[in-house]
Parts: C-alpha cells; structure tokens; sequence
C-alpha cells in the first residue's frame, strides 16, 4: 500500500554570507602588529603580503597562496612583461574579493622593473607598484 497524503520535504535554501575580512593590521616599517583592519584596507594588506611571500616556499601556505618570482630566466623585455603580468594576475586572483587586474605598467630599467597596476575588489579599487627583479 502507498501513503496517501505525504508531501516531500523541499530543501531548505541556505542563504550565503560573507565573512567578514577583518584581520590585524601589520605595521610592515616597524614590524609590530598594530590593531585591526577591515574592508579596502584588509585587501591591501592581503595583495601586500601575497606579493611578497614567495610561492611554495613557506609550508604554512597552501600552493595557491603567493607569488612565483623567483627562477625566471627571461632574455626579452616582451616575454617578462606577459609573464609577470601573469604572475601577478594568478597571485592575486587566489583571493576572492579580487575581481580583477587591469591598466598594467611596467618599466624596466636594467636588471630592475616596477610593475604598477590597478586591483579591482568588492571593496573599491587601489593602485599598486612592486619592484621585482626583471633578469633581462
């Protein structure tokens, strides 16, 4: 005999939250640990210190986490600035308040290089440089 009369329980819908980014803010010149910091600024924090952590180095870090600078060998200022742009782009993507990388700058002068280059995240947008080292 079938039940007669018994409804299928829907799935209750979850609803997705945000965590907030709140995490404490590192004063880089004096090396202290100085308060908290939430939003835009977290998000500079954060694509400050993916930049300068060295990709696969550290094993408190997952392999995503970081940015590959180092065993370049690039003979072509063409070649570096599509790989670094890459690198960097890869790096900060990991992070999902980053949306997007864009208006890319690199000047290479020598065996250095800035790269400049504008973060887009959930939070705002901000400019940012990073000296590296162009092995050209």
């Amino acid at each position: 005999m079938i039940p007669q009369g018994g409804q299928l329980s829907t799935a209750k819908v979850t609803k997705v939250v945000q965590q907030p980014s709140r995490t404490y803010r590192l004063d880089v010149a004096t090396g202290r640990i100085m308060g908290m910091i939430d939003g835009l600024e977290s998000i500079q924090q954060t694509v400050y210190q993916i930049l300068q952590t060295e990709r696969f180095e550290h094993l408190i870090y997952s392999t995503n986490y970081g940015f590959e600078n180092s065993n370049r060998t690039d003979n072509d200022s063409l070649f570096f600035e599509s790989r670094i742009t890459r690198l960097i782009r890869e790096a900060l993507m990991q992070d999902d308040r980053i949306r997007d990388v864009q208006d890319w700058q690199v000047l290479i002068k020598g065996d250095e290089a800035v790269v400049t280059f504008t973060v887009i995240s959930k939070q705002g947008n901000f400019r940012v440089s990073k000296e590296v080292n162009a092995l050209v």
